[in-house]
């Protein structure tokens, strides 16, 4: 039977990192017969140009038609000064939101070959594997009211709400509880308890959650703890679970201590596995066309598709260690370059992907 991916360039670098991840994904489907297919759409900045709006109904329509959609980067200054209701970034929180894509997986991995681009010491990095789980369809990017009104004086006040029900926490709770069974059986909630009452909900909910998972510990943490501890012991967590805006902070925080922002993949999930996937890191305009941008992210991003959304364990697996394999051969983009190692171009560092998978 076909599986079918769409494929949302986007933004930026966009366009570059992904097609080095759709070289990688017909190389390994050459290799081990996969029916794959693949669609072409257009999200974010892009589909402004092309349509007004940063997500047409055309992609919408594709996205719900396939079985996984792999995703570059969205965003510029381009479009910073448009009304805010179309920037691009609507358009990467409309899909996540009309496909109800819950649950963040951002794996923090340190491959040991990297270990010296760490902003850390190896020492304190070394062995690094954290499973950051954030909640992508609820909280304050989401909660209304939200808006800039003018006060009685004369006086612009912005605003927005934190706001999480129950059944949001539930289920995205249940997503980190069932990742750590396959892991090192720990859970860190992060919230801001001792001065936010959406966050004492989420405490309590995670509490009633853990009940169902005995087997694994759960502990909690105030998220500017969490920010400092990922900083100075980032080897104590094992699975974080968080909401939408700490997710993201912390996420990009523990980025850095991989080598490079543009090695960790993501993975955005639905309640039956379907997700959108693509790497953590934005649309770099300010090296967009220059082939600098280092595309393992993406490629990595593939590999996760491959694994929870398609079923295709044998190709994730390869994919994963022909970027370690290409790693060990000492190349390196800009990013993740170090004294000794070979410098290469985007499409270079694709190439070489593709070369270790044959």
């Amino acid at each position: 039977m076909t599986k079918n991916v769409l494929v949302l360039p986007g933004d930026g670098i966009g366009p570059e990192i992904v097609a080095e991840a759709v070289k990688v994904l017909d190389a390994v489907k050459s290799k081990l017969s996969l029916d794959i297919n693949t669609v072409d759409g257009l999200l974010g900045g892009a589909a402004i140009d092309a349509a007004g709006v940063p997500l047409p109904e055309d992609t919408l329509a594709k996205a719900n038609d396939c079985d996984a959609i792999l995703l570059g980067a969205v965003g510029g200054p381009k479009w910073d000064q448009i009304d805010p209701a179309i920037r691009p970034e609507k358009g990467l929180l409309g899909i996540r939101s009309k496909l109800e894509l819950f649950g963040n997986l951002r794996p923090a991995i340190l491959y040991p070959q990297l270990a010296e681009a760490s902003s850390l010491k190896p020492e304190i990095v070394a062995g690094l594997d954290i499973l950051i789980v954030r909640e992508l369809t609820g909280g304050i990017y989401f909660g209304q009211p939200r808006g800039i009104r003018e006060l009685e004086n004369g006086e612009r006040q912005g605003y927005n709400t934190y706001v999480y029900s129950e059944s949001e926490i539930r289920r995205i709770g249940k997503v980190a509880f069932e990742s750590a069974m396959k892991r090192d059986k720990r859970v860190c909630s992060v919230d801001k308890a001792n001065v936010l009452e959406a966050t004492i909900l989420w405490r309590e909910v995670m509490e009633e959650v853990a009940k169902d998972y005995p087997e694994v510990e759960l502990s909690h943490m105030y998220v500017d703890n969490a920010a400092m501890q990922l900083v100075r012991a980032p080897k104590q967590f094992d699975v974080m679970v968080t909401g939408n805006m700490f997710g993201d902070i912390l996420s990009d925080a523990a980025a850095m201590l991989t080598g490079s922002i543009g090695m960790l993949p993501s993975a955005s999930l639905d309640a039956s596995g379907k997700g959108m996937y693509e790497p953590c890191h934005g649309s770099a305009p300010d090296i967009a066309g220059q082939g600098i941008a280092n595309p393992l992210a993406t490629i990595l991003s593939l590999a996760m598709m491959l694994r929870y959304s398609l079923a295709e364990l044998e190709a994730a697996d390869q994919i994963e260690a022909a970027v370690s394999k290409v790693l060990d051969q000492g190349l390196r983009t800009a990013d993740i370059h170090s004294e000794g190692m070979q410098k290469v171009s985007t499409s270079e560092m694709g190439d070489a992907v593709v070369a270790a998978l044959a």
